[in-house]
């Protein structure tokens, strides 16, 4: 009865808010009056005492006769080019307009075609509209008489220059990284790609954020059904706020509980583009460095921008330490556990004399022992992380070495325990993005080991395999072209074969444009063999 009572109280404030909600939509949308004092009024209750909201009224025309009002956000706009290419011409150019009869000559399409000298002009039939630009850092232009206000273009307002990405450094390769502003973001992948098939569409998203939202993609080469569904789920959103793209993935993936994302992110313009010419779709959101792209195969946790421009030989090596570091990150402990505690007869004779010798006296448990120094790891690599980097560094160096000391001579952690440890920690650093769900898997991985031993290691690796092959990203399979296989793909998984040899895009992903570039081109001739010739 009390839970039938909470649902219909639930459900008539949820009506009565979205008639309040609809109602607020309403005097939002209203139309722009020809009263220039009953748009302002209408402006003035919209943005209520904010002190920064700027309404800059004044008069042109021969002899002064049409008023005029500029409404802007300070902090957002060039003063500069308000005061020369807006203000100046209105008020000094236009007492030199020939044609006496201003009722007729002044009218919008008139002041945005012959005085008013900015690129970018839009015209705003309501309220809303003028708002929504002078938000976005634009300036709104009201006039007397005139049922439309002009949304101009002057975006002044402060932001970072573009620099290095502090998250994934290069030895190899472009240096430059995204910044918070998104037409610098955009311009960044118009420089990689300089082709008129790259599209870019634009949304709001956040009810009270409104923040730009953009959707980049190579025209027909990204695949129109995973388009479509990116807009579809971008436009389901429904939320106040959208502060960062982290925001929106957690949105838009596929499998929300999942320790496995779905969605792809980078910082760096060379890496977003090259997932767009392989049929990738970008999602750039503004505000945020970090670009979205989907969907995401869980083979590119393993690549990085530099494999492609350094030899072939030398990027295979890389990429097959890399996946070996990932097995030791989730398994080292597991596997150091299970050996001690259920299969000592697999430790080669002197080396189980000397673990033994080792944890003489050890009042714990190998499992608890574990789990103990891997919270204690995760503690230290918060801390550095939290704390500025000159203290963090400091931190997490004295406080492994001293606490690892201390425990080792205070009997309470065996020395191979602290060097399982180690071993894990470091590895699990090789594959930055994979750290999320690798310390959930070393968790797991590390419970089964303390219960059933190597018997529940094989159980979490089977049970792994099977959910990474049943999940999906965008309809795409997520350990493809592992499963399912596909031998074309292969070349790019394990080892990088050379540029050469990669003749078509990821099947899964561009299925509709798969041809890369056309035939293996010879290398050139040498100019002995050309002499000899």
């Amino acid at each position: 009865m009390f839970y039938y009572g909470r649902k219909i109280i639930r459900h008539l404030k949820m009506k009565n808010q979205n008639t309040n909600d609809n109602n607020d939509a309403e005097s939002e949308k209203q139309n722009i009056s020809d009263s220039l004092q009953s748009n302002l009024d209408s402006v003035r209750q919209i943005f209520g005492p904010s002190k920064d909201v700027i309404i800059r009224e004044f008069s042109f025309g021969q002899k002064h006769q049409t008023k005029a009002a500029l409404v802007f956000i300070d902090g957002l706009i060039n003063n500069t080019v308000i005061n020369e290419s807006i203000i100046k011409p209105l008020m000094y150019d236009s007492r030199f307009f020939s044609n006496k009869n201003t009722a007729e000559v002044w009218s919008m399409d008139i002041i945005k075609e012959t005085m008013l000298s900015i690129g970018d002009i839009q015209e705003a039939g309501s309220i809303a509209d003028a708002v929504e630009g002078c938000l976005s850092g634009d300036v709104a232009f009201f006039a007397d008489g005139m049922s439309q206000a002009l949304v101009i273009s002057c975006k002044g307002f402060e932001k970072r220059g573009i620099a290095e990405p502090e998250t994934e450094s290069v030895i190899r390769g472009p240096r430059e990284g995204f910044t918070e502003n998104l037409r610098t973001n955009t311009a960044l992948l118009r420089r990689k790609i300089k082709n008129a098939a790259l599209t870019m569409e634009t949304m709001k998203l956040g009810r009270k954020t409104g923040t730009a939202v953009c959707i980049v993609y190579l025209n027909g080469v990204a695949s129109p059904e995973l388009i479509e569904e990116i807009r579809r789920r971008l436009r389901k959103i429904d939320t106040d706020s959208i502060l960062e793209s982290g925001y929106i993935e957690q949105y838009i993936e596929d499998a929300p509980l999942s320790i496995f994302s779905t969605v792809g992110y980078s910082e760096k313009p060379d890496v977003i583009a090259a997932k767009i010419l392989e049929g990738r779709v970008a999602i750039i959101v503004d505000g945020t460095p970090f670009v979205l792209t989907a969907p995401l195969l869980f083979v590119e946790n393993f690549q990085t921008a530099e494999d492609y421009y350094i030899r072939i030989y030398f990027a295979g090596i890389l990429r097959i330490l890399r996946f070996a570091s990932y097995a030791i990150s989730i398994l080292a402990p597991a596997i150091y556990v299970a050996l001690t505690t259920f299969h000592q007869e697999l430790i080669p004779t002197s080396l189980l004399f000397t673990m033994i010798a080792a944890r003489e006296g050890i009042p714990f448990p190998a499992v608890l022992e574990a789990g103990v120094m891997m919270v204690t790891f995760e503690i230290l690599r918060e801390a550095g992380v939290r704390l500025p980097r000159p203290v963090g560094q400091a931190v997490s160096i004295v406080g492994a070495l001293v606490m690892g000391q201390s425990a080792v001579s205070a009997g309470l952690i065996g020395a191979p325990m602290v060097i399982v440890v180690a071993i894990t920690a470091v590895s699990s650093f090789v594959i930055p993005s994979n750290i999320e769900n690798g310390t959930v898997l070393r968790l797991i991985f590390l419970i089964l080991a303390g219960t059933m031993g190597g018997f529940g290691i094989m159980i979490g690796m089977l049970g792994l395999m099977i959910y990474l092959s049943s999940l999906k990203s965008f309809g795409v399979p997520y350990l493809s072209p592992i499963v399912p296989l596909r031998a074309e793909d292969m070349k790019d998984v394990f080892i990088r074969e050379p540029l050469r040899a990669m003749l078509k895009r990821p099947f899964d992903i561009a299925h509709n444009d798969v041809k890369r570039r056309g035939s293996v081109t010879a290398p050139p001739k040498s100019p002995q063999n050309q002499d000899s010739n």
